[in-house]
């Protein structure tokens, strides 16, 4: 008989189904899973050496696990994946609030069952995905939201003494029963409500009130944490951390290379989009490497780190930036340039907290520095190093950069207009005197509009390495002659005072 033609508790003991304790259950599934050489942890990138085997080994040894990390790590997603490594379904009394186990009941309401009915108590199945529960920690949680009170009104109505078990309301962690149970951004509970989970987690029961109730529970607790929360919020009371037996420290991705697969992994481009809008692998990096920048900057709140939800964000403000351009003049498809790069500042605003020398400069202005950093970071991947030539002061044969300069120097200014079409680009590009045959010399096998979108980036690599000038304004950057750019602007200034 499949399990799920199950229907009575007489049934279940003639087949012979034996129920787990879901910490042995969890463990159990995970020896199969690395036994056969698969991850618990799908599309979960860059924790396969540090985060994953702590992890693994808590489950092993039956742990309760606390996650902290700075945001944007991963740490919910995680926990919600546990669900995976539970059995398919498991049998519960049917009607039961908290899941009672047939064989192990807890609650008065499955005990007064099978006394009453014996063999003939009705089973239920449950499926792995509802057995995870789920509560993001906020000042205002109570004991009462979390474990449960003494409902007055059921006491009233079925004429129930108040310490009678049946008065009960549970709260959502006796209906996590048999399950999982997380709990998000824990030192933001009040200390008070901590406290009540002193009981649940070391003699795995629950008390009410002053009764005498006690109502042994079967979950796996996880809890995540910022460290930030341990000064800003509040903190997780020193009992209770020491009762939870692992704590995970999560982490950013290392390199570039575990953060774009995060983002393409992530990012919300549909396959309109994508046929419409292609994005080079050099506009990618530029994205991911503003939130190494930014994670490095002095004007970045470090304790309060960047997550990844800004390359996610960044890299889908681009595509549609671009998207947008197609639209308004007619285009079947484009790619990304750099200057639509403008179009992420909103989603690197919107995700980095400042320090206080960061909201003296503006977190427009900072956003715009992140993003000049990284392409100058990103440049000396794909060309020569301008630093290099600026310190040894090198001839024209031996400068790369030379005749490029040398346009601009003669008083040549180039404006791109943001939402000009490509072929219009190109054209504008082709007028800077040594451009295309910069990029042809070191990328040699770029097509023709890989080639129009180098030589972009060589002007913007070349304004941030300080030896054009870039200006932006509405709807347009302007490069120019650095020299010729500043004496202006110092002649403007004293003309004002004049």
């Amino acid at each position: 008989m499949a399990l799920k033609n199950i229907k009575t508790f007489g049934q279940l003991k003639k087949h012979g189904h034996a129920t787990r304790p879901v910490k042995e259950e969890i463990r159990n599934n995970l020896i199969q899973q690395l036994g056969a050489g698969k991850t618990p942890f799908p599309g979960i990138f860059g924790y396969e050496d540090t985060v994953i085997p702590d992890v693994e080994r808590a489950l092993l040894s039956r742990h309760n696990i606390l996650f902290l990390g700075l945001r944007g790590q991963a740490k919910t997603r995680m926990a919600r994946q546990l669900t995976d490594l539970l059995d398919e379904y498991i049998p519960v009394v049917a009607g039961s609030e908290i899941n009672d186990d047939p064989f192990h009941p807890v609650s008065h309401y499955a005990r007064e069952l099978l006394a009453a009915e014996g063999d003939n108590t009705p089973i239920g199945w449950m499926h792995r995905s509802e057995r995870y529960g789920e509560k993001l920690a906020t000042p205002d949680v109570s004991v009462a939201d979390l474990v449960g009170d003494i409902d007055p009104i059921k006491a009233a109505n079925l004429r129930l003494s108040f310490a009678d078990e049946r008065a009960l309301h549970y709260g959502i962690i006796p209906r996590s029963n048999r399950g999982i149970f997380v709990i998000n951004e824990l030192p933001d509970l009040q200390a008070r409500i901590q406290v009540a989970l002193f009981n649940i987690l070391q003699e795995g029961d629950i008390q009410i009130r002053g009764f005498k109730l006690r109502m042994p529970l079967d979950i796996l607790f996880v809890f995540t944490a910022n460290p930030e929360d341990y000064t800003n919020r509040g903190s997780i009371v020193t009992p209770l951390k020491d009762r939870i037996e692992s704590q995970i420290i999560t982490h950013y991705p290392a390199n570039v290379e575990t953060a774009l697969r995060i983002t393409a992994q992530e990012s919300n481009i549909d396959a309109a989009q994508s046929a419409r809008v292609k994005i080079a692998d050099l506009v990618k990096r530029i994205i991911e490497q503003v939130a190494f920048e930014a994670r490095e900057s002095e004007f970045v709140d470090k304790r309060s780190g960047v997550s990844a939800r800004l390359s996610i964000a960044a890299y889908e403000n681009a595509v549609s930036a671009a998207e947008r351009r197609t639209l308004i003049n007619g285009e079947k498809d484009t790619q990304v340039r750099i200057g639509d790069l403008i179009g992420i500042i909103p989603a690197i605003t919107g995700k980095i907290e400042l320090v206080y020398e960061g909201e003296q400069e503006g977190p427009q202005q900072v956003a715009h520095n992140l993003l000049d950093k990284s392409i100058r970071s990103t440049f000396v991947h794909y060309f020569p190093d301008p630093e290099l030539f600026k310190k040894k002061k090198q001839t024209n044969g031996q400068n790369p950069y030379k005749s490029v300069i040398s346009w601009f120097e003669q008083g040549n200014k180039l404006p791109l207009i943001q939402d000009a079409p490509d072929r219009e680009q190109e054209k504008l590009l082709n007028r800077v005197q040594g451009l295309r045959d910069l990029v042809k010399k070191h990328v040699p096998g770029a097509n023709a509009r890989e080639t129009a979108l180098l030589m972009e980036f060589v002007l913007y690599g070349l304004a941030a390495h300080s030896l054009i000038s870039r200006k932006n304004a509405e709807q347009q950057t302007e490069f120019g002659d650095l020299l010729g750019t500043m004496m202006n602007f110092n002649l403007g200034d004293e003309e004002a005072e004049m």
